[in-house]
């Protein structure tokens, strides 16, 4: 069953693991998401600069979420390729997504991350695997 816009921003908002990891949804609409993370001590690594792996959790999320937002439906990761462009240790980070080729089965999608004077951070490209309902 397909929802609506509404209904899946707030099936995002309610979930537990982007509460504990401090995302914001800044923007909800079809096929344009804005995520923003702020930089905590928690998500730095031993350099004392945000853990790569924040990176690619909030990259995924907001590619899974771009595209839920155009499909209206669940999706999982086939593949996920990050590029890590420059590092960040304090403020807040960003990230949007677009659709880049829709098929019924799957979708590419890519993303970027930037900080809040627009240098960007991270870029990824995703394979994603449409769960439709029987």
């Amino acid at each position: 069953m397909n929802r609506t816009i509404a209904e899946i921003r707030e099936s995002f908002q309610d979930s537990p693991f982007i509460s504990h990891i401090g995302l914001d949804i800044v923007h909800f609409e079809e096929g344009d998401v804005l995520l923003k993370l702020p930089v905590e001590e928690k998500l730095l690594n031993v350099n004392r600069t945000m853990h790569g792996g924040v990176h690619a959790t909030v990259l995924d999320t907001v590619l899974g979420m771009t595209i839920r937002s155009i499909t209206g439906t669940r999706c999982l990761t086939v593949s996920l390729n990050i590029h890590y462009l420059s590092p960040s240790d304090s403020g807040e980070i960003y990230a949007k997504g677009k659709v880049i080729k829709q098929g019924y089965r799957t979708v590419i999608a890519e993303g970027e991350m930037f900080d809040s004077e627009g240098t960007v951070l991270a870029k990824a490209i995703g394979t994603f695997k449409l769960v439709r309902d029987k």
